[in-house]
């Protein structure tokens, strides 16, 4: 919890430090604080709630980046305890930054595959901090190809600053796995549920997130470039990254106002690393509700409306000839 406060973090942090103190000294003095509790618990209540629905998009995006904010494991693991990974594209390698493997949800059976990018330095190093190699995009896509042969819906759950741009990833198709799999995600005929968790880096989140519907974590981002990625473009200059986060409009609220997300998933009060067992919940019956609406489908008709939904984003513009 108090790892990477954030700045607008700080004060609650303190009050909250403050009556963990009194209720503390209450019990040690065996004192009735009881209204000073209740008053204190009221102040911190509205300072949450003051502090967090005024978020400019800059801390909405150090919040999708929180360093205890629940990654794909997490949730995986809270919905669907009985999990078993499935390893390895067939070809080269696993990619470990991408987890993928087969789960129970209200008695059916659902793979999920998830970008994670680790808690501690040597888990990070693993996951190669949220960045998937080709290898992990071919491994995704063969699970996906699996959940499709056996009738099950997919869950994907995006967290990633981006696929990883090293040469070896480069040498071994890095863009051509991306691009088959968004290819592919688009003829799969089962349920498809794309849910950004936490940063929606570019095509990297992308390549998993072709879906049926597709759901936003209420701090977390979407974006085709980082806001300090494009602070160096536009600006040349780091400290435009606020600027640059206002302008790409990046947060759930701005995705889902243009049309670009079917839905935004509310989280805890102060982000889903305040409770995460909470928002793995909370986002268990938004992934329940979707999928019984989806159910309902036939498997031309999942195509048929996965491949409008993505073709109609965007305006176009013809200049005669």
């Amino acid at each position: 919890m108090n790892a990477g406060i954030l700045d607008f973090e700080r004060k609650i942090l303190e009050l909250e430090t403050k009556l963990d103190e009194l209720r503390s000294l209450s019990k040690l003095q065996d004192t009735d604080f009881s209204s000073e509790i209740r008053k204190m618990h009221k102040k911190l209540n509205t300072l949450k709630r003051d502090t967090f629905s005024k978020l400019n998009r800059w801390q909405r995006t150090q919040l999708a980046r929180h360093p205890a904010r629940p990654y794909a494991l997490d949730y995986i693991r809270e919905i669907v305890p009985d999990f078993i990974e499935l390893h390895g594209d067939r070809a080269f390698g696993d990619g470990p930054s991408i987890v993928a493997g087969f789960g129970t949800m209200d008695e059916r059976s659902v793979m999920f595959i998830g970008i994670h990018k680790g808690r501690d330095v040597k888990e990070k190093m693993y996951r190669n901090f949220g960045m998937p190699h080709p290898e992990g995009y071919r491994k995704a896509l063969r699970c996906m190809r699996l959940a499709e042969k056996f009738g099950h819906p997919i869950i994907t759950l995006l967290d990633t600053p981006g696929a990883y741009p090293g040469i070896g990833a480069e040498e071994r198709g890095q863009a051509e796995a991306i691009a088959h799999n968004l290819k592919d995600m688009a003829s799969i005929t089962v349920p498809i549920i794309s849910v950004v968790t936490g940063e929606g880096g570019s095509g990297g989140a992308l390549a998993l997130g072709v879906g049926n519907r597709v759901l936003m974590l209420e701090n977390s981002v979407y974006s085709v470039i980082s806001p300090e990625g494009c602070a160096a473009i536009l600006w040349k200059d780091q400290t435009k990254v606020e600027e640059a986060a206002e302008a790409m409009a990046l947060t759930s609220r701005d995705m889902h106002a243009n049309g670009l997300v079917d839905e935004v998933v509310r989280e805890p009060v102060g982000g889903a690393h305040r409770d995460p067992v909470l928002a793995a919940h909370i986002l268990r019956r938004a992934l329940r509700r979707n999928l019984v609406e989806l159910e309902r489908l036939s498997k031309g008709e999942l195509v048929k409306q996965r491949r409008a939904k993505f073709r109609k984003m965007g305006t176009f513009m013809e200049q005669p000839a």
